[in-house]
């Protein structure tokens, strides 16, 4: 008799399989609650307990997603790591302010609801959290049939942090300091649009390419708990996360009026996915304006302490010193050119 009535299943909605999901990440995230005793996953909202040992702390809030990485995880059948670039994305700006990564929300908008999809993405965010000392507090998942073609996805994230005013890292920044790389993982989410681009042009088959399919889905390197060290013992006198818009867009966005920083190319450390694509036909304008190009984040600090900070990074990300702050009215400044 029920089968007469229109249903929010029939429309392509199933609850049933959502209030599965919620389950799962609620029996996930268990274990890593610290907060509070009260509910959050499946709650109307989530409850945050604020640090008490903070003088005068301010919230520091980002939101971000991962572009059309998503596409090529779709390509490959693999998705235990875009949870993991999504966390990244937002958090390694937190970072840029001096902030500690406090919580951490998802939103994923799905054309329909698949469980073993949905559970990889989730444990890629909830490893990411791990990584950021953070916690996932709740979040929202959209079955969206008509919105999205079969096997389609979005996902965004959003983070909270606090920071004491103290430690905000805003208008520390001198002459003669030095601008200083931290090594990427790869790519991490930035210009996929062009390379997918490159890919079709090319007529690549990923499946087939193991380089490929190990570093396009290599996961944003989140830089969380190394540069937090640097902070607490007040190291750095400013930071920038390198992500779209390469290194001139992001770091000009820290640096003083009539400060400039200027780096030269030569130093950089690139990888090899970034030699592959400049050989693929991009030039070094364009590589610079949309990739990393090796170079994931950057610090400023005085001269007498590049020593202290290289030893609590891990070899393969250790800081390299690039540039060094002057005064200009030109904010950035390249000289030489990448070794490809």
């Amino acid at each position: 008799m029920s089968s007469k009535f229109l249903t929010y299943e029939k429309s392509g909605v199933s609850i049933k399989k959502a209030d599965k999901f919620i389950k799962f990440i609620s029996s996930s995230t268990k274990k890593s609650k610290k907060s509070v005793d009260f509910k959050n996953i499946g709650g109307f909202g989530a409850l945050t307990k604020l640090p008490n040992k903070m003088k005068n702390p301010f919230l520091v809030t980002s939101t971000d997603g991962v572009g059309t990485k998503i596409e090529v995880a779709n390509q490959l059948n693999k998705f235990d790591t875009i949870g993991i670039d999504l966390v990244a994305m937002c958090v390694n700006d937190l970072i840029v302010q001096g902030a500690k990564p406090l919580l951490f929300l998802d939103y994923i908008s799905i054309e329909k609801i698949n469980l073993k999809k949905l559970k990889n993405i989730i444990k890629g965010i909830i490893k990411g959290c791990k990584l950021a000392d953070c916690e996932l507090v709740g979040g929202e998942t959209a079955e969206m049939p008509g919105t999205y073609s079969k096997g389609k996805f979005d996902i965004a994230g959003f983070s909270v942090g606090l920071v004491e005013r103290d430690k905000i890292l805003i208008n520390k920044i001198k002459e003669k300091d030095l601008v200083v790389a931290i090594p990427s993982s790869g790519l991490h989410s930035n210009g996929f649009s062009l390379v997918r681009h490159i890919i079709k042009k090319k007529k690549i088959n990923l499946q087939k390419n193991f380089f490929l399919r190990r570093e396009l889905l290599e996961p944003t390197k989140i830089y969380v708990m190394h540069v937090l060290e640097l902070i607490n013992r007040k190291y750095l006198n400013g930071c920038a996360n390198i992500t779209g818009g390469g290194l001139e867009e992001n770091i000009k966005r820290i640096i003083p009026k009539n400060f400039c920083a200027e780096i030269n190319l030569e130093k950089i450390r690139t990888l090899n996915i970034f030699k592959w694509l400049k050989n693929k036909g991009i030039s070094e304008k364009e590589m610079l304006n949309t990739f990393n190009c090796g170079v994931g984040f950057c610090l400023i600090i005085k001269p007498d302490k590049y020593k202290k900070i290289i030893k609590f990074f891990p070899r393969k990300f250790k800081p390299y010193i690039i540039g060094r702050i002057t005064k200009d009215t030109k904010k950035v400044k390249f000289s030489g050119k990448i070794s490809w």
